[in-house]
């Protein structure tokens, strides 16, 4: 397809392909009161593969001390069964975390730190300087066991205790990951400040140094702003984007956090621009109700809450 047969919007050409990177088993059910017993996160695995999600984060390899609703990261990672085109991820915070992974067999890791010295500090307790240091000991024997190495920026758009950031120390940051042997960074808007004039100032930042490519965006819907910044991020070539079944997720670390983008309105939004992602809506929805039934509440994605609304509806008729 050539870039004159490429979907647009405005006036701008955006990819006429997307990956979409699944992270409500991790990022979502992390943030849950209620922990969601192992059967019940292997089912929404694999209801979330079923729709055709090819890149899912299923869980993170850190200490039940600090994430409980994750304590059982061995037991989901070993359960998975191998899926023709689908790469199952975790997170990973040290050399402890990874043995875990390695444990599991798990085919891809991602590591995660911040943009901002204070959000870094209260999430990890280190400094980015320090957590550079503790990351030689993961991507390199990663890679070394066969992994890729995927890597989180967080609050690239704002902190919740310094403000504003720096484009400019976050493509640093995020260069560096990639310098390490990552092969993609994840930008994440961990308090979901951000808006699209922002996003775009971000992305010229960003792609000054950084190929498109090597980019992922992760947008928190906090404002209401999730979809407006992934649709600026499209028009500049990113295509790659984070989401989470339900909007599941926040950030256990930064107050005011609301959920991640949903993967609903976000596959919604890419069909309405004839932009290609490989998901079956009405499977991702049934995924999406599942993961309600699961957290015991309402999930705030818009489609789901449509879709369930209208059945409602038409079943009271």
């Amino acid at each position: 397809m050539g870039s004159s047969d490429r979907p647009s919007i405005l006036g701008r050409s955006v990819p006429a392909e997307v990956s979409i990177y699944e992270v409500g088993p991790r990022d979502g059910l992390q943030n849950e009161s209620a922990v969601v017993p192992t059967e019940g996160k292997l089912k929404l695995i694999g209801a979330l593969a079923d729709a055709g999600l090819k890149r899912i984060e299923v869980t993170s390899f850190v200490s039940p001390k600090w994430i409980p609703p994750l304590a059982d990261s061995r037991e989901v990672a070993s359960s998975l069964e191998a899926r023709p085109g689908v790469v199952w991820s975790a997170l990973v915070p040290n050399a402890k975390g990874l043995e875990g992974a390695v444990a599991a067999r798990m085919e891809e890791v991602a590591v995660f730190m911040s943009a901002s010295e204070t959000h870094n500090k209260k999430n990890i307790n280190k400094t980015i300087e320090e957590t550079f240091a503790a990351f030689a000991e993961v991507i390199g024997p990663a890679r070394d066991a066969g992994m890729r190495v995927r890597g989180y920026v967080s609050v690239v758009w704002g902190c919740p205790y310094e403000g504003a950031v720096d484009p400019l120390r976050a493509r640093e940051v995020a260069d560096t990951l990639l310098q390490m042997g990552c092969y993609q960074v994840s930008l994440g808007d961990t308090i979901g400040v951000g808006t699209p004039g922002q996003t775009e100032r971000i992305m010229g930042a960003m792609l000054e140094e950084i190929p498109a490519e090597k980019l992922a965006l992760h947008f928190h819907d906090t404002r209401g702003t999730a979809l407006a910044n992934a649709l600026v991020g499209l028009a500049y070539g990113i295509t790659t984007l984070d989401a989470s079944v339900g909007g599941l997720g926040g950030c256990p670390y930064a107050p005011g956090a609301s959920g991640n983008l949903a993967t609903e309105d976000l596959v919604y939004m890419l069909d309405g621009l004839g932009v290609r992602h490989g998901v079956d809506l009405e499977k991702l929805v049934a995924a999406g109700e599942l993961a309600q039934e699961l957290v015991g509440h309402e999930l705030p994605g818009r489609y789901l809450k449509a879709h369930l609304g209208a059945r409602l509806k038409k079943g009271s008729a």
